[in-house]
């Protein structure tokens, strides 16, 4: 009997637990389904990086991969029926919308359900304190991660019989228009751009990461991120991989991933909602919103990092953070403004990464001290893009400025020279503001 897989966020066809335990069955039907609720409220950045994931998906299951649109409860039905398929595999889904998705389609479909592995080394919700209640705070639960460890990568089958009649020539189309639409040049989709990619990176960039991982100016960084947000590579693909100096500290990065997917399992009003209320007030101002978008702050590496997010669909992890802790802190407003933006814009836009980086960076989230921090964009650029030349890309404006010159185009004859725009605050007095209203509800508690 045919098995039907169910893809979702585990967009390939190595390492796959799922496929492997489906094709215990018999021939494997993979499927896809456009859901026109996520399709249609994603923007042109996320479906064009959707859509070419998807047609190399194709290519990787040699044209047997099936893509229907519409609600998965019927679309999902009705090709059990057409294939005579006795079960449907999948990867275990812990997003609060795919939780509920999925509980739908099982109760609808009556054959087995079989989920086999996740988008993660360690599902969600696995990893637990001694008394059973979930952790909270990175650092233990990151320790607990390690000692619970993950399977190594799975292998496929040999003899894997694939079925499935591809994709339709209106959907294809889809597809297509969806890239060239796409306002990005987006990386080489697939498995094997994702592998050429991670090669690239452990060979040049591993071995310094530690040191080097928060210099936007560098190519320092894996740039992994769109791959893992839709499952083109598995996590663990990744840790069965690593050895050699800045293993670890990678490691490390792929365990915040993990552990942010965590939270939000235990906790998923946190998408949207603050998991540490401060109390406190936030101002509302599109002017200076609309400031911040579109990179014209009159901070440099600000500036530089919005900029970068709209030329490329991506930005280096400390950048968000500066632009994050500037939206909150400076601007005063509410961290889910800039995480929806991010999610409009972002190629690797995942739900818990996101949304728990905002709330990091905001105050309002897992860290055990944020009352003091709010970053300097100032001193954050030097220290992170000593030479300028992150800046000088991204702000043309300020191209003649030489060396750290370009951070502080205020103390320059000629900073202004190109139509650099003035800042918008003054981040010294807003410092002091954002530290009077956290100060203010602290009190009062």
């Amino acid at each position: 009997m045919t098995a039907l897989l169910w893809l979702r966020r585990d967009l390939r066809r190595a390492d796959h637990p799922a496929l492997v335990a489906a094709a215990e069955h018999g021939p494997v039907h993979p499927v896809f389904v456009l859901d026109p609720r996520l399709w249609d409220s994603a923007g042109l950045i996320r479906r064009g990086w959707l859509a070419a994931t998807l047609l190399a998906l194709r290519d990787s299951f040699e044209g047997h991969l099936t893509m229907r649109v519409g609600d998965p409860v019927w679309v999902l039905g009705e090709l059990a029926d057409q294939t005579r398929a006795d079960s449907v595999h999948l990867s275990t889904e812990t997003t609060p919308y795919g939780q509920v998705r999925d509980a739908r389609v099982r109760a609808a479909l009556g054959i087995d359900w079989v989920e086999t592995g996740s988008p993660y080394a360690v599902t969600p919700g696995r990893i637990r304190k001694p008394d059973g209640s979930p952790y909270a705070v990175f650092t233990p639960w990151a320790r607990a991660w390690r000692e619970h460890g993950w399977r190594a990568p799975a292998v496929e089958p040999a003899g894997l019989r694939l079925a499935g009649d591809g994709i339709p020539d209106d959907l294809e189309e889809l597809l297509h228009t969806a890239v060239r639409e796409c306002p990005v040049e987006l990386p080489e989709a697939g498995e094997t751009g994702a592998l050429r990619r991670w090669e690239s990176f452990r060979e040049h960039a591993l071995p310094r990461y530690a040191d080097r991982r928060n210099r936007p100016d560098l190519d320092a960084t894996s740039a992994l991120s769109p791959y893992l947000k839709y499952g083109v590579l598995h996590p663990r693909t990744l840790l069965a991989d690593l050895h050699g100096p800045g293993s670890e500290r990678f490691a490390t990065e792929l365990a915040w991933r993990e552990f942010y997917a965590d939270v939000l399992f235990h906790q998923p009003d946190s998408a949207w909602t603050d998991l540490r209320p401060l109390g406190i007030g936030y101002d509302e101002s599109a002017e200076d919103f609309a400031a911040w978008a579109e990179g014209r702050t009159g901070y440099p590496i600000v500036d530089a990092g919005m900029r970068q997010l709209a030329g490329t669909g991506w930005m280096h992890n400390r950048v968000r953070m500066i632009v994050a802790s500037f939206l909150t802190k400076d601007l005063h407003q509410w961290w889910p403004a800039g995480a929806r933006y991010f999610l409009d814009h972002l190629l690797d836009g995942d739900l818990a990464s996101n949304s728990h980086g905002w709330q990091w960076t905001a105050g309002t989230g897992t860290d055990a001290a944020p009352y003091f921090r709010v970053f300097n964009p100032v001193l954050q650029g030097e220290r992170f893009d000593p030479r300028g030349d992150y800046v000088r890309r991204w702000v043309p404006e300020l191209a003649h400025l030489p060396g750290k010159k370009a951070h502080t185009p205020w103390d320059q004859p000629d900073g202004y020279a190109h139509g650099y725009p003035e800042r918008i605050v003054d981040h010294h007095e807003e410092r002091r503001e954002a530290l009077a209203r956290l100060g203010a509800t602290k009190e009062n508690r």
